[in-house]
């Protein structure tokens, strides 16, 4: 394969130190996504159907990554101009025959470029693409954590697309996930975000409505307290996966991703402590994964959560007499949520060409509805988006949200700022600190990140 090494040197290095994560997502969180502490949670976001953040949607394991239609699972670089090889991190094996088959059809199409796939585990794949960029064995094409996108796109091993691929179509937060300074250096390939999930049964019984406001919700979440069930929940963790699902809250006030100690980041931060010292939501979340919140709802311990679509065939098999419904987050100035899911990567200085032809394909219409229908994502494309779920009312509901969501960075050292965020956001929800001091303390570590 004939790669260019920018790159490789600072690659290397961060090796030697163990990257930092991205999403989901998982979910994607990669969202996080994640950081998702490399998604920390990543092992339990399998075991829970995490998408994130990070991905944060794998919830089965597959000892290899392509069928024999797709040729050579062993091969990591082209011999030949002609062949594309992709690098992957799905674990379900729904996942991964749902990509073989659209590289099978890409193959069978033309006789100028093979596609062939490989399975790289999650928890290995960041030090894979390290270790091959200074190897010279990096694939052609990689399929990663949107979250993660920029800590390689900033090193210079992903490939200029600007001018090459038309994304005027996407949504804007998809967009961003894969834009640095400008740059165009990816392709969205499924999002997710999260929405506010509650039961209608106990609502009606407190005779409320799904709050659209963070003082409904509060009412609301409160009303709803009693004997043992507790109002809200959403993932609190100090990793990733609760960055994922703090920031929402930030960005609704108006804030920025790197403005913890705003008016509005601090405003957030009051929010969660007011649910907690008003025992609307349980100290517990700081311990729960998003599949464990997903539990506590299903279980009616919960009457409403805050989390994404990927646990939707988990709550169909598990509670199929459960009677809930999904509204937009609460907002204080603004609706927002969080971005998860993937993007496409092109490796620069390997079969660019071939690699564009195969993203064409793979991101046209009918694979785009394929792949998406196979992993139960929504298509980044707004116009596949919005006819995606017709007479889906949930569905609908996630995919408006997702007009509202942001990717969060865009920015290489995104797993450090999350790590201040996620640890005052866990600090606030402890008892620990007052909103004001948490966010004080994550600020002068993300200035001293950010160059602010």
């Amino acid at each position: 394969m004939k790669l260019k090494k920018v790159g490789a040197f600072l690659l290397a290095a961060m090796v030697s130190v163990g990257l930092l994560a991205g999403c989901g997502g998982n979910a994607g969180s990669s969202q996080g996504t994640d950081a998702a502490n490399n998604e920390a949670s990543k092992d339990s976001a399998a075991e829970n159907e995490q998408a994130p953040a990070d991905s944060m949607s794998d919830d089965g394991a597959a000892s290899d990554g392509t069928s024999d239609e797709t040729a050579s699972n062993d091969s990591s670089g082209g011999d030949s101009a002609g062949d594309v090889t992709i690098w992957y991190y799905w674990e379900t094996e729904g996942h991964q025959k749902a990509l073989d088959k659209v590289i099978s059809d890409y193959n069978a199409s033309q006789s100028e470029i093979q596609v062939s796939a490989k399975y790289v585990p999650f928890a290995d794949f960041k030090k894979q693409l390290s270790i091959g960029a200074s190897a010279d064995e990096l694939p052609d094409i990689a399929i990663l954590d949107s979250p993660d996108h920029a800590s390689y796109a900033t090193m210079g091993i992903f490939a200029d697309l600007g001018g090459k691929f038309d994304v005027s179509n996407y949504f804007e937060g998809a967009v961003d996930s894969c834009t640095i300074d400008g740059t165009l250096y990816g392709v969205p390939f499924g999002v997710n975000c999260l929405g506010l999930y509650y039961n209608e049964d106990l609502l009606k019984e407190a005779r409320c409505q799904a709050p659209a406001t963070w003082e409904e919700l509060k009412e609301t979440a409160q009303k709803l307290t009693k004997d043992n069930v507790t109002g809200l929940a959403f993932c609190s963790l100090q990793n990733e996966e609760g960055t994922f699902n703090f920031m929402p809250w930030v960005w609704s006030t108006g804030a920025g991703s790197y403005e913890i100690n705003s008016e509005g980041g601090v405003k957030a931060l009051t929010l969660a402590k007011d649910l907690v010292e008003s025992g609307a939501m349980s100290k517990e979340c700081i311990n729960w994964t998003q599949g464990d919140v997903m539990n506590q709802f299903i279980s009616g311990n919960v009457a409403m959560m805050i989390n994404g679509p990927w646990q939707i065939p988990t709550m169909k098999e598990e509670a199929p007499d459960l009677n809930w419904n999904v509204a937009l987050i609460p907002k204080d100035s603004d609706y927002a949520s969080v971005l998860g899911g993937e993007n496409y990567a092109v490796i620069a200085g390997g079969n660019e060409e071939g690699a564009l032809s195969f993203l064409q394909y793979a991101t046209e219409e009918t694979q785009v509805k394929f792949l998406m229908d196979s992993f139960g994502y929504i298509s980044a494309d707004k116009t596949i988006a919005e006819g995606q779920f017709s007479g889906d009312a949930v569905m609908e509901t996630f995919t408006e949200q997702l007009g509202y969501a942001k990717a969060r960075g865009p920015l290489a050292e995104w797993p450090e700022v999350s790590d201040a965020i996620s640890l005052a956001f866990n600090q606030v929800m402890t008892g620990e600190k007052e909103p004001q001091e948490a966010a004080d303390t994550a600020q002068q570590t993300i200035d001293g990140i950010v160059g602010q």
